[in-house]
């Protein structure tokens, strides 16, 4: 059984980021990645992704993206920028080796840790496995209704999927990337939109993510009331733009509420699509006021662009909307769920989870003594699922560690001593 500090699952941006800080603590550990370095922006994204935050913004401190800063790096990009980062830090990094189970060992403040390379003795694990576990379709269409159904983690591009028409649902980042692409592509297109915000791709010559950090809206560290359940469409595709659901419509595509039921062949759609719409704008619009508001307030002589609050007229999917849908009078042939990620830790067998197997932690220190989480959603405030956030994120942690291994220490030299 091989013996190491710290174990870190995971060898994505979250487990790269811990690497650096655990060095930087001077503690030993291993950087354990079922794929290779980034597998998950390498293989587990439809082909044509790009980072939703231009280059200059999502990265870590001591590395820049290669080429142009204001560019939106593709997947590949992304990837090889890990990779290249590992390298630059010394990551001890175990590629294609799966962890399956880590339980702690009977009386002692250790774990056992399984995995497909053989057993580990870890005085700490950190799980960096990332937001993007285990793709969630909602069980409203039957497996066997006669259309095709994928996951968007699934999605590679428009000639994977069989002819005809498809319905995307999820309005998300994702969902309406995949939705544009398919109707650029020549596919009819129908996308179900739910709540979501959808801030300006940029403003007065500067970039969306520029704002957020100068308007404190990075740091924000819980979500509005109300809002843990809306998405974000903001997109870096074609070269990075404002999400306009209204103009998407008047270039074809039909817009439809929130799926709520199947039968007999015919989706059903809640009567909340102009809501949602509304509501979207209302977030898009109040960004604009408050970067203004920042501007004037500071001296700031950026361009003036009003017509950034010039909206298109609402198409006559939203002035009249679609409640039900003959899918296949329709021509659907697809569904394309864009419907977001569980979490799965099975594979962690300790008390630190909720009844729907969401982690209990503070800032991700869980309740269990040595067991801590990187790269959650919201794990310390809003940019944590970001590439920069959770490097900031992962040296809380390794500090946390660092703090835990001193006190160890120091009771192993009192016991030495035995006192």
């Amino acid at each position: 059984m091989e013996k190491v500090d710290t174990i870190v699952v995971g060898g994505g941006q979250a487990g790269i980021a811990m690497s650096e800080h655990l060095r930087d603590q001077g503690v030993g550990h291993l950087v354990l990645e079922r794929g290779r370095i980034a597998e998950r922006w390498r293989t587990g994204r439809w082909d044509s992704l790009v980072a939703n935050g231009p280059a200059w913004h999502d990265r870590f401190p001591h590395r820049t993206f290669a080429g142009d800063g204001e560019a939106f790096p593709d997947k590949e990009s992304v990837a090889q920028y890990f990779a290249d980062y590992a390298a630059q830090i010394a990551a001890p990094v175990r590629e294609g080796v799966t962890v399956t189970r880590a339980t702690r060992i009977e009386g002692t403040r250790r774990f056992r840790v399984e995995t497909s390379a053989g057993v580990f003795d870890a005085r700490n694990i950190v799980a960096a496995t990332g937001p993007f576990q285990r793709p969630l379709i909602p069980p409203l269409v039957p497996q066997d209704a006669g259309f095709s159904q994928l996951h968007s983690a699934d999605y590679r591009n428009p000639g994977q999927l069989a002819p005809g028409a498809v319905l995307v649902v999820g309005g998300g980042s994702s969902g309406v990337q995949i939705a544009d692409e398919l109707m650029q592509a020549g596919r009819r297109v129908f996308l179900s939109v739910g709540p979501h915000g959808r801030p300006p791709r940029a403003y007065r010559g500067r970039d969306y993510c520029w704002w957020l950090g100068v308007l404190g809206k990075w740091d924000i560290d819980t979500p509005a009331p109300g809002t843990e359940h809306v998405t974000i469409a903001v997109s870096g595709a074609q070269g990075g733009k404002t999400i306009e659901f209204r103009a998407l419509a008047h270039q074809g595509m039909t817009l439809l509420g929130r799926a709520e039921g199947f039968e007999g062949g015919v989706m059903r759609f809640a009567p909340d699509l102009r809501e949602n719409i509304r509501k979207g704008d209302e977030n898009y619009l109040s960004v604009l006021d408050e970067a203004d508001a920042w501007a004037l307030r500071h001296g700031l002589a950026l361009p003036e662009e009003p017509q950034a609050r010039v909206l298109p007229p609402d198409p006559a999917c939203v002035s009249d909307p679609i409640l039900s849908l003959d899918l296949a009078a329709e021509g659907i042939t697809t569904i394309l769920w864009a419907t977001g990620y569980g979490y799965d830790f099975s594979w962690l067998q300790v008390d630190t989870f909720d009844a729907e197997g969401r982690p209990l932690h503070a800032r991700g220190v869980s309740r269990v003594p040595g067991v801590y989480f990187v790269g959650l959603p919201w794990q310390t405030r809003r940019g944590s699922a970001f590439i920069w956030g959770v490097w900031h994120d992962a040296r809380f942690i390794a500090d946390q560690i660092g703090i835990q291994r001193a006190y160890s220490v120091y009771d192993e030299g009192m016991r030495a001593a035995g006192r």
